[in-house]
């Protein structure tokens, strides 16, 4: 017999995006269930991606800066590494994440459902899990159901040593020689954290530049940085052939315009993007529209071409980021509850996790000169910063972009330790409309490197006094 259940708002998908929606909704008085494949909420953010590679980065981080102090007068002997500590540490941060999650879904009344959502019409679905079937009708639905990592022609993705940020993330061991096929985020972060742990790390890109889309003068820093932790980087390249060999090892193939090349790695880590999981649930049933890369489409009140039907996160598109899905989850709860809401916003920030980190915000020099839109920026260079210097942090910079006829901040790109918290201020700054004066004469603490935002402010303004700008 298959049990059958109703709720007001039903969301598909525990993530960031789908709990803080169930959450929302539940505040808001209704009666709602969260379904969720997975045996523990917090999705793949939690679980495997966001929280997990932070814990590995901090401790790659803790031990680079370690290794650093030797040059200020502090020398350790080298580290000893025991993985299955690591891994330890690792899932008791998750674990403990997981038991809040929980713990706000109970109190909230929040019914948690464990399974595979599968949609019957535009207002019932299926729930397949190992103790069989439960159909659940709805009133309305939020579809937070992310996405999965993608996948390259000519690389076997089910050989063990073919890995994803999901399996690297496992930690079983640390191979000799890895190559990672993709500059981006995901990439760079855990190829700098197999790096710290002993691996020889090389970097495959397809495209010019590591970190497409971000501004190429705050990437800069770490590439110099990276050049000289991995084995190799190399851009304007594309891998051809992954082939197995009897150890388990690959022989991979390389080309790009000098030629050719063959080598054998341990292990490959696949970072090449992520695609959605919109395919996994049947939505064909439904009438919800699917663009031809497999995005939901929707409004701005996070509404699909089925009035009932909403998404959020991963599987509307670009960027794939928690924070957005956790915004658009909000917005599609208080909506389908009834209340005035709307995903309207000006900008969405980025950061890269690395050491040193990277994070940027609203228009960026690439987008400004491809739309033709006219700008100045103003840039403080750390290495004039007596914070940055006393980290051995002077390679940083904060640059702010301003509009040339109001001043108004129009983006924000920072590179250096803290640049994920220092974003911050740049996003207050683009949603409040503030100009250079606002931020310049807003008294920052000495010595800080967050201070350098408001004196990157001064440099547009021609008030700095830290450095010497000749006048034009």
């Amino acid at each position: 017999m298959v049990e059958s259940k109703h709720a007001e708002i039903v969301v598909i998908g525990a993530g960031p995006g789908g709990y803080a929606a169930a959450f929302r909704a539940a505040d808001l008085g209704k009666k709602v269930i969260l379904i969720d494949k997975d045996p523990t909420l917090g999705g793949v953010c939690l679980n495997r991606g966001c929280i997990p590679s932070k814990v590995l980065l901090h401790i790659s981080k803790v031990m680079d800066e370690a290794s650093h102090l030797s040059k200020m007068g502090v020398t350790y002997s080298e580290p000893e590494i025991n993985l299955d500590a690591i891994r330890a540490h690792k899932d008791k941060i998750v674990s403990q994440l997981n038991s809040g999650i929980e713990k706000m879904a109970t109190a909230r009344k929040v019914e948690w459902v464990r399974g595979k959502a599968l949609f019957n019409s535009n207002s019932e679905l299926n729930v397949i899990n190992d103790d069989g079937e439960i159909k659940i009708s709805f009133d309305k639905c939020i579809v937070a159901a992310g996405s999965v990592s993608a996948t390259i022609p000519g690389v076997p993705a089910d050989h063990p040593s073919v890995l994803t940020s999901r399996t690297a993330l496992e930690l079983v061991d640390i191979p000799e020689r890895l190559l990672v096929i993709g500059g981006g985020v995901i990439g760079l972060e855990l190829g700098q954290v197999y790096a710290a742990l002993g691996a020889k790390v090389s970097v495959v890109e397809f495209l010019p530049n590591l970190i497409p889309g971000a501004d190429q003068d705050i990437v800069k820093p770490l590439q110099r940085k990276l050049k000289k932790q991995f084995e190799s980087i190399r851009l304007s390249s594309k891998v051809t052939s992954v082939l197995p060999n009897e150890d388990e090892s690959l022989t991979v193939t390389i080309e790009n315009e000098k030629g050719t090349s063959t080598e054998i790695y341990n292990k490959v880590l696949v970072s090449v993007g992520r695609k959605p999981n919109t395919n996994l649930l049947n939505i064909e049933s439904t009438g919800v529209e699917v663009d031809e890369r497999g995005f939901i489409n929707v409004d701005v009140y996070q509404r699909t071409t089925i009035k009932n039907i909403f998404a959020i996160g991963d599987i509307v598109g670009n960027p794939m980021l928690a924070h957005k899905a956790t915004h658009e989850g909000k917005v599609a709860a208080e909506v389908a509850s009834g209340l005035p809401a709307a995903f309207d916003v000006r900008a969405i920030p980025s950061v890269v996790f690395t050491d040193p980190e990277v994070a940027w915000a609203g228009l960026t020099e690439i987008e400004a000169k491809e739309k033709g839109i006219n700008y100045k920026k103003g840039e403080f260079p750390w290495a004039a910063s007596g914070k940055a210097i006393a980290m051995g942090a002077n390679q940083g910079k904060t640059k702010i972009l301003f509009d040339p006829e109001t001043s108004q901040v129009l983006g924000v790109g920072i590179v250096g330790p803290g640049a994920g918290d220092m974003i911050s201020e740049g996003m207050l700054a683009i949603e409040m409309g503030a100009d250079a004066e606002d931020i310049g004469l807003t008294i920052h603490p000495h010595p800080t490197l967050g201070e350098t935002f408001g004196l990157a402010a001064e440099v547009f303004e021609g008030t700095i006094t830290d450095l010497y700008v000749p006048k034009k």
